[in-house]
């Protein structure tokens, strides 16, 4: 057994695929895959299901893979305590429904990056439920996610209350609501919304409040990042937590604001996930540990907000 090759199987789960783990680890597929096959004779396990979609790990590999994380980072800490510290730094991977960037997101990775460790951190937006697989099946590292209250989180995942928002409505400034006290589901009714598509949160949110009648999407946007770029193009207004919008560069810019939206609960929760048990790298600790204390920070200069934060899963 080699190190490089559990390496190979660290690189087949972060990219999906024997394609884009060769190129990432600058090494021929072939090479990669008899790597991987000699692994898996040596083993006596099958390691990676190999499909025409994609390679992804198997059920065998992934119970396996924190033994052989714990390895890699053993081997990475003895090489740095012999001054060889490697070329390429681990890479931290966070999955993201894109709630929370401006006031919870773009700080942690400011201070973390202060924290000079040499890792790189990598930004992958998802939905929710291809977030938490990639985190079961060691492809993320971290999960940013939204919940309502009464959502199960998967029990392989262990997930850590940051912030808790209410509902608001995203307008452009000279949009005729932004002058509002408030917006109700019948003022949404009456004008053009830009919402999330299915899969996404606020999607299901909408039908909940709405007791399955929800006002009618123009646009479905693919994530909050895009509902608020196309409410500053003036396609409508869109339906977020505020702590996806507080603090965001348009929001800054003077190009949008938001509004409560009125007579529905307005309990929505933003969650870090990681899987439970596992070894976690130093790397990830420290961010995990930066984004726990932003949140900190966040929810000292928020008014104060009802209800407890409580872990959840």
């Amino acid at each position: 057994m080699r190190i490089e090759q559990l390496e190979y199987l660290a690189a087949v789960t972060r990219h999906g695929s024997l394609r884009r783990a060769s190129e990432q680890l600058h090494l021929s597929q072939p090479a990669l895959s008899e790597g991987l096959r000699n692994l898996e004779r040596e083993l006596g396990v099958t390691l990676v299901d190999r499909r025409r979609s994609g390679s992804r790990i198997s059920q065998d590999g992934r119970v396996l893979l924190p033994s052989m994380v714990e390895v890699l980072e053993a081997v990475d800490r003895l090489r740095s305590a012999a001054g060889h510290q490697r070329h390429s730094a681990r890479t931290v991977r966070v999955g993201t429904v894109n709630a929370g960037t401006a006031p919870l997101l773009a700080p942690a990775l400011h201070d973390f990056h202060e924290a000079a460790t040499g890792a790189a951190v990598e930004v992958v937006t998802a939905q929710q439920v291809d977030i938490a697989q990639a985190l079961a099946e060691g492809g993320l590292d971290l999960g940013l996610v939204n919940a309502l209250p009464g959502d199960d989180q998967a029990s392989d995942l262990t997930a850590i209350p940051l912030l808790q928002g209410r509902v608001v409505v995203c307008c452009r400034t000279d949009h005729p609501l932004a002058g509002a006290a408030g917006v109700t589901l019948d003022d949404l009714r009456a004008t053009t919304l830009v919402g999330m598509r299915s899969g996404y949160l606020m999607h299901r949110y909408l039908h909940r409040v709405s007791a399955g009648d929800p006002p009618q999407l123009a646009v479905a946007a693919d994530g909050a990042e895009m509902g608020k770029l196309l409410v500053a193009e003036g396609l409508g207004v869109t339906v977020l937590p505020d702590y996806s919008i507080d603090g965001d560069p348009l929001v800054r810019a003077g190009v949008v604001t938001h509004r409560p939206l009125l007579g529905v609960p307005d309990d929505v929760s933003l969650l870090a996930l990681h899987p439970a048990g596992t070894h976690q790298p130093p790397a990830v600790r420290l961010l995990l540990r930066a984004l726990v204390e932003q949140a900190e920070r966040v929810r000292a200069e928020r008014a104060p907000h009802p209800g407890a934060l409580a872990p959840v899963g």
